[in-house]
């Protein structure tokens, strides 16, 4: 298929009503086009001379060309969370009507609060917002909605990470070790979102790594209370778009058992995996990496971690009212 396009000011009739010409050719050579171009303007300038119709449209091959239809804007729901531990963030909407350098083209939206504060708007993809953080200004424009016409926007600026760090007991409690996570928005926006907010409800404070397969994966995330991990439990997040980060010893991810079923149990990728299990991560499309624990992996805490109840017992046995009593 070839098009070609003449980049002239349209002939007008009488009434300055534009003469729209398009043109298009298949499996011909420049002189055929050429020859056709010819007639073609020779055609719209004896229409202009007469002042007969608004308009031309020609086309080879029996083909209909139909005026093309400008798209509707694509209406989306955006949530713009403030991850920073103190920084109050001011959100505006860029209005384009306005110049650079007025007053009025930034407008104010929200002031959004530190530690996981947000705000729902309703907008149209492509929009522009600005705001301020750590002495830079920086703008965002909602690009991808997912099924639900949703997108999740963690305002971080330049900051890459969120580092929490983890203490637990190893060597059957004999004494207590650290790692230090490195949680990650831009991998995985509502996944840190979700490990922050829990976090700072001190959820897995207290939490058994249930499941710990040397040379494989850790797995934790079932309050001792439960009440408070039947609640939790309850509470899906949706899925985040793939980010093609590597699942390398150290990454997390959040567990699931389905589309948009991420809750409160994670998994850390072991030490000394193999690269044929490396590569069988990531193709649930709930697994997508939000956080990696930092340092030398090989002598951390999680080479400690008490290895006896391997895959046993199956989580679902731990939710129940005596799980932790019974199973662990």
């Amino acid at each position: 298929f070839f098009f070609y396009h003449i980049d002239h000011k349209p002939a007008t009739t009488e009434n300055n009503t534009p003469i729209v010409l398009r043109c298009q050719f298949w499996n011909r050579n420049r002189e055929q086009i050429m020859t056709i171009l010819n007639v073609a303007q020779t055609a719209v300038a004896l229409l202009w001379t007469l002042g007969v119709g608004s308009s031309a449209s020609f086309a080879l091959a029996n083909e209909e060309v139909k005026p093309a239809e400008s798209e509707e804007p694509q209406a989306i729901q955006v949530m713009f969370v403030n991850q920073t531990p103190n920084e109050v963030i001011d959100l505006y909407w860029v209005d384009p009507r306005y110049p650079a350098d007025t007053n009025d083209r930034n407008k104010l939206v929200a002031r959004i609060a530190p530690r996981g504060g947000w705000e729902a708007t309703q907008t149209f993809v492509g929009h522009e917002f600005a705001y301020e953080l750590y002495g830079k200004v920086h703008y965002v424009n909602p690009r991808m909605p997912n099924n639900y016409g949703e997108e999740f926007i963690v305002l971080s600026g330049d900051k890459e990470d969120y580092r929490v760090r983890c203490e637990v007991s190893v060597n059957s409690k004999s004494y207590t070790d650290f790692f230090e996570i490195s949680v990650r928005p831009y991998w995985s926006p509502r996944g840190a979102s979700r490990f922050l907010e829990l976090v700072r409800e001190k959820y897995y404070d207290g939490v058994a790594i249930n499941r710990v397969l040397p040379n494989y994966i850790a797995q934790f995330g079932i309050a001792k209370d439960y009440e408070v991990r039947s609640k939790q439990q309850e509470i899906k997040i949706l899925d985040d778009f793939p980010n093609y980060v590597r699942f390398d010893p150290g990454v997390m991810s959040f567990a699931g058992s389905g589309p948009d079923s991420r809750s409160t149990e994670v998994f850390a990728v072991m030490p000394g995996i193999n690269e044929d299990e490396l590569v069988k991560f990531g193709q649930n499309i709930w697994e997508v990496p939000f956080a990696k624990i930092m340092g030398d992996l090989e002598n951390s805490a999680l080479t400690k971690f008490y290895a006896g109840y391997g895959s046993s017992p199956d989580s679902t046995l731990i939710y129940e009212e005596d799980g932790y009593t019974k199973y662990l």
